[in-house]
């Protein structure tokens, strides 16, 4: 019956009292986090039959669903995934899960098959599993990493003899291969071909009187090695597809920049054009920016797992981290080409928004000039005919005033004074045209004092 491991419990120290302030309420957890995926302990000889997923849309529900499919896992709760980490021992084999952002790993290590040690030539290794067959066919997910890796003991003291027994192993095609080690400790040997049943091959040939533990890194960073170059590579498709979208983006916002320039269109037509240039440049960030993100990421890991294998060249052949730099390179390049041109296309319409916003600028400061001079010019024609009524008007009130001082001299004349009306009110003209003259003078200077006063 497979069995999940349970973490080692330290003894209490002597001095278990508390002299700490409260914990953070991620300490513990961040503390242990150098503790969460220990490598496998591997006896050799050994196969290791290792597949990743991708587990986007799957829950840890399905996983724990499909690991109680195992022999005596029936038991088994979705609390026990909950650190993403989980190691099932059974009799004489192990099998390890492990969640990550993009994909699950299933890792399965067993005794070697008899008959698929060295001296055997492509040996059948799937029939030879002691878990359902069908059990690694029906895992949640896509596949996007298969290895069946086999590690075993040899002598290593003529490389090229026990390279010569890798590639037979491998079928007999070219290979690369590698040195582990500052000591030589291990050869490791892959020929990165997919085979018929979806999985690839790799063959560990270790010096004898290899531990355990070491067997269990030199395997973990083998399967590693491979899944973040996979990872690495899910951008390239991305960015092929993305590269006639960008040329056309580009083009249009060329064509947009020569007619802002030109001044052949409005500034509309021109906006309408940026809008959608700039629309699709954002689609393309929001759908590609994380994938893009991500190939950087991955690709940086496989660079520090090729590093941690410390190879060493045999001679006439090329080695794992030579063959993942000449084909990977490549690729991460496009990808990281792809990423700046999205973010300079980006740059380079929000300047052509910066220019039209200024054409717009100066084009509505010409329409205000416009419409204030129209302004001036209308308040000008108002003091004109302002000035005018007011001539008039001290006219209208001086004929009204002159009008009553005639009645007044009549009145006088019948009473008896000795006037003539029309001399009298003739006589008075000059003197009622200055009063009101005057007087209008007088209200014009109290308007202007108040509106200075404000």
């Amino acid at each position: 019956m497979l069995q999940p491991d349970t973490p080692a419990v330290t003894p209490a120290a002597p001095d278990a009292l508390r002299a700490l302030p409260p914990d953070d309420p991620q300490r513990e957890r961040l503390h242990n986090e150098v503790h969460a995926r220990p490598p496998a302990r591997i006896r050799l000889p050994a196969l290791v039959v290792y597949v990743a997923v991708l587990n986007e849309g799957i829950s840890r529900d399905q996983e724990c669903a499909h690991l109680q499919r195992l022999p005596g896992q029936a038991g088994l709760q979705p609390e026990d995934l909950a650190g993403s980490f989980l190691r099932l021992r059974g009799e004489g084999y192990t099998l390890k899960w492990e969640r990550h952002t993009e994909f699950s790993r299933y890792s399965l290590v067993q005794p070697l098959p008899a008959g698929a040690g060295l001296g055997a030539e492509q040996p059948p290794l799937l029939p030879g599993l002691v878990l359902p067959a069908d059990w690694f066919a029906t895992l949640p997910g896509r596949t996007v990493a298969a290895v069946k890796l086999v590690l075993v003991e040899q002598d290593l003291t003529d490389p090229q003899a026990a390279l010569a027994l890798g590639q037979r192993w491998l079928g007999g095609r070219t290979v690369v291969a590698s040195h582990l080690g500052h000591n030589g400790h291990s050869i490791a040997v892959t020929n990165f071909r997919l085979q018929p049943n979806g999985f690839e091959r790799m063959l560990v040939m270790a010096a004898p009187g290899t531990s355990e533990t070491r067997a269990g890194r030199i395997s973990a960073r083998l399967l590693e090695l491979e899944t973040y170059r996979l990872m690495a590579l899910r951008g390239l498709p991305a960015a092929k597809t993305l590269a006639p979208e960008l040329a056309a983006a580009e083009a249009d916002l060329a064509d947009t920049i020569a007619q802002l320039e030109r001044r052949h269109a409005s500034e509309q037509d021109l906006l309408d054009r940026l809008i959608h240039v700039a629309a699709g440049v954002e689609r393309a960030n929001a759908q590609h920016q994380y994938r893009f993100s991500a190939t950087q990421a991955y690709a940086e890991l496989v660079r520090q797992r090729t590093a941690e294998l410390r190879e060493k060249a045999i001679p006439g052949t090329q080695t794992i981290g030579e063959f993942m730099q000449r084909r990977l390179s490549p690729a991460i390049a496009t990808v990281a080409a792809t990423e700046r041109r999205l973010a300079s296309l980006s740059q380079r319409i929000e300047r052509a928004s910066a220019l039209l916003r200024t054409r717009v600028d100066i084009a509505t400061e010409t329409q205000n000039q416009q419409l204030l001079a129209k302004l001036t010019q209308g308040q000008a024609l108002q003091l004109q005919l302002q000035s005018t009524v007011e001539g008039l008007s001290i006219a209208a009130i001086s004929y009204y005033m002159v009008s009553l001082l005639l009645y007044g001299a009549k009145a006088a004349k019948g009473l008896g004074l000795p006037l003539n009306p029309e001399m009298t009110a003739g006589a008075m003209i000059p003197f009622v045209l200055w009063g009101v003259w005057k007087t209008t003078q007088r209200i014009h200077a109290k308007l202007h004092a108040r509106g200075d006063a404000h």
